[in-house]
């Protein structure tokens, strides 16, 4: 997989930094200066983007208070739909000026659109990229719609079968857009660590021969991390200014300091993988004097034998290498050797035994 996507002037590939994008969802609390805030936070923190959601109660649903149109997630329960997004929309009007004050603090700033309207809104907009939710993963005309604007599409896969995720990438490629990022995810909030199957993020790379990430709803930060070391290339991750103040998404997303302490990990960890090389650095090569070479481990007169308890493999290595060791046993010293005399051939007499 040698695929690379632009978003902004941000390069994403097999070889590039891992894209972080902090997701606001609905931690706004309706709230537009606290919008600005967790866009300030994310800057911060170290995030590459920002994610918000375009739609409003009508453009996802309608207003029913049928049992069929109540959420069934715990932290959300009874609660109807309609009810739960009025909550959690981003104002539509908010949404240039955020986009703004992002692209100011050097964020990319991009959105998950839920119907034809609302990617319309956004193209007006020039976001550089969308988002498909996992819960419209389904949706192959939205998803027809966004693939035909020409934009990188970013894809969670929450509660996809396989066949799910294969129908939706013909669609995007039937519209003539390959720009498509896949990503793991969990649609539970938040994530049980046991299901997260974070092995699939390779796997899916793989099948499908896309850039691949996770889309992160655990409480923590070792999913995200450890999401790097299996080829991960793109994280998302609800961030929130305080848990404790409350909102639809507040229970799984994180504070500043622990985004910020996730972005740093994750830069770590990708400075840690590095590259397939068996070459040594300066420093490796330097430390090769603490290994075992063999050594005189007792005084030996002209004329004596080597024997294992004259001559040992021990540190440092300045000495012959211990492959020789076996060679070296039962031949005779041509000279003295005083205790802890780095073995050299110079020192050897060979007899034929």
């Amino acid at each position: 997989m040698n695929k690379e996507i632009q978003i902004g002037n941000r390069i994403i590939s097999e070889n590039s930094p891992v894209y972080i994008i902090a997701e606001m969802s609905a931690n706004h609390n309706m709230d537009f200066n606290r919008a600005k805030a967790i866009i300030k936070a994310a800057a911060e923190a170290g995030a590459d983007a920002i994610k918000i959601q375009t739609y409003t109660p009508d453009t996802i649903t309608i207003d029913c208070d049928d049992d069929i149109f109540k959420t069934q997630s715990k932290i959300w329960e009874g609660m109807s739909l309609y009810k739960l997004y009025q909550m959690a929309y981003t104002p539509w009007e908010w949404q240039s000026q955020l986009q703004e004050y992002a692209q100011k603090l050097g964020l990319d700033f991009f959105s998950s659109p839920f119907d034809f309207t609302a990617v319309d809104f956004l193209e007006k907009l020039n976001v550089p990229a969308y988002k498909v939710a996992s819960f419209e993963i389904n949706d192959i005309p939205l998803i027809k719609k966004i693939a035909g604007t020409g934009k990188p599409i970013i894809i969670s896969t929450g509660i996809a079968y396989l066949e799910d995720i294969d129908l939706a990438l013909r669609a995007c490629n039937e519209m003539g857009n390959n720009d498509v990022i896949l990503l793991k995810c969990v649609s539970a909030y938040p994530a049980p660590y046991e299901e997260m199957n974070l092995k699939v993020i390779s796997n899916m790379s793989q099948t499908f021969g896309c850039i691949a990430g996770l889309s992160d709803h655990t409480l923590g930060a070792e999913t995200s991390i450890a999401s790097v070391a299996l080829g991960g290339k793109v994280i998302e991750k609800h961030l929130t200014l305080r848990r404790s103040d409350g909102g639809p998404d507040a229970v799984f997303s994180m504070e500043p300091e622990e985004f910020k302490q996730m972005v740093e990990q994750v830069r770590n960890v990708e400075k840690a993988l590095g590259r397939v090389t068996y070459k040594l650095n300066a420093r490796q090569k330097e430390n090769r004097t603490g290994a075992r070479s063999l050594f005189a481990v007792k005084d030996i007169k002209k004329g004596e034998r080597f024997t294992a308890e004259n001559v040992r493999s021990i540190r440092p290595n300045i000495g012959l290498h211990t492959k020789f060791y076996e060679d070296v046993l039962g031949q005779v010293a041509n000279c003295d050797l005083k205790k802890g005399t780095p073995m050299e051939w110079k020192y050897i007499k060979y007899e034929d035994n």
